[in-house]
């Protein structure tokens, strides 16, 4: 909408301080304060400031809450604003914005702590909801792998994943495996697998244990009891890893008691929210999507706006960066900082080689 040519110079000067003064001040926003904005610099006088009020309000950009003189913008006008602000030449962040930034990331070792300490950078900077979402296969691909011998029958599994995480599982045989054997299937793993997904582990073990069985006979044998026994089964992980931080900032932010339950109901279910995250951020995108209304996919957070984009590690998508917040949220600053924080992964940690 922000190359709709129903919409003036005039016009759109109007309506973004319109939509920076409710940002700022959360009231409705009336003519006479407008003019004292413009200072009745090139035309803007109050008659003409209402006159491009109304041509607003009949396009569906302003609303007149109660009776008041006021107006507040829609949904529509917020898409205005952000796509506007995208046109345009965008500033930096502050420098002291960003040292504050780098220095929340100080000592940052992991892929899964990267994204929780985003949760909770993003959180204060935007005063919203700050959302760290691992992408699944990306956490789950293999760095190491290791087997020791604890008893008769019983081993246990060490999976090392590039993300940092650590996968262990006790694992009960139906035959016994000796060091020398546990030793061997470790390295077969390790230097045909490394960084793989332990999903396409999982198949290609699957495939080799039917199509190279012959060759391999003996040292499949042990592979194939390790694989049965779930040696790489991800489970340990809990599925996708969500961090978030910042409820308490959405929570000052609401009056509205049936709202805010919706509101804390909807924010409470983890899948809800990861495929929100996945409907609207696309793993393939290199920049930040912003999305006014978030009814499609959670009607309870119909006036919240995403403002969203994917951090990698080299070319590899490492998850999403995000921040969910009402839809005053200062747009310019949580843009940036999004975009920043997601492009220091690729500084922070070391990519795969």
């Amino acid at each position: 909408m922000g190359s709709d040519p129903r919409l003036s110079p005039r016009e759109r000067a109007v309506l973004s301080a319109i939509v920076e003064s409710y940002i700022a001040t959360g009231e409705p926003v009336a003519s006479h304060a407008l003019a004292r904005h413009f200072g009745n610099k090139d035309g803007m006088s109050p008659a003409t400031l209402r006159n491009v009020m109304a041509t607003l309000g009949e396009l569906g950009l302003l609303d007149q809450p109660h009776t008041s003189a006021g107006r507040v913008p829609t949904a529509p006008a917020f898409r205005f604003y952000v796509e506007h602000l995208s046109s345009g030449a965008a500033l930096a962040l502050a420098p002291a914005r960003l040292e504050e930034i780098e220095g929340s990331f100080a000592g940052i070792g992991s892929s899964q702590q990267f994204l929780e300490r985003t949760s909770h950078v993003l959180a204060l900077i935007s005063s919203g909801l700050g959302v760290g979402l691992a992408a699944t296969q990306e956490v789950h691909m293999l760095e190491h792998v290791h087997f020791t011998r604890l008893a008769a029958g019983r081993v246990l599994a060490v999976v090392i994943t590039r993300a940092g995480t650590v996968l262990n599982r006790v694992l009960l045989l139906d035959h016994d495996l000796k060091g020398a054997e546990l030793e061997t299937a470790a390295r077969y793993l390790n230097e045909n697998f490394h960084g793989w997904s332990v999903e396409r582990i999982r198949t290609e073990l699957a495939r080799r244990l039917e199509a190279e069985r012959s060759e391999y006979d003996r040292m499949m044998h042990s592979l194939e009891e390790l694989y049965r026994k779930g040696a790489l089964e991800a489970e340990d992980a809990g599925g996708p890893t969500l961090f978030m931080e910042g409820v308490a900032n959405l929570l000052a932010a609401e009056t509205d008691r049936a709202r805010l339950a919706a509101m804390l109901h909807a924010l409470e279910a983890k899948e809800r929210l990861i495929e929100l995250l996945n409907a609207y951020v696309d793993a393939r995108q290199r920049t930040v999507r912003v999305v006014v209304g978030l009814e499609e996919a959670i009607p309870e957070l119909r006036d919240f706006v995403l403002i969203g984009t994917t951090a990698r590690l080299g070319k590899e998508h490492l998850g999403t960066v995000a921040v969910i917040g009402p839809t005053r949220i200062h747009y310019q600053e949580t843009i940036q900082a999004v975009e920043y924080i997601a492009q220091l992964s690729g500084r922070l940690l070391q990519p795969p080689q």
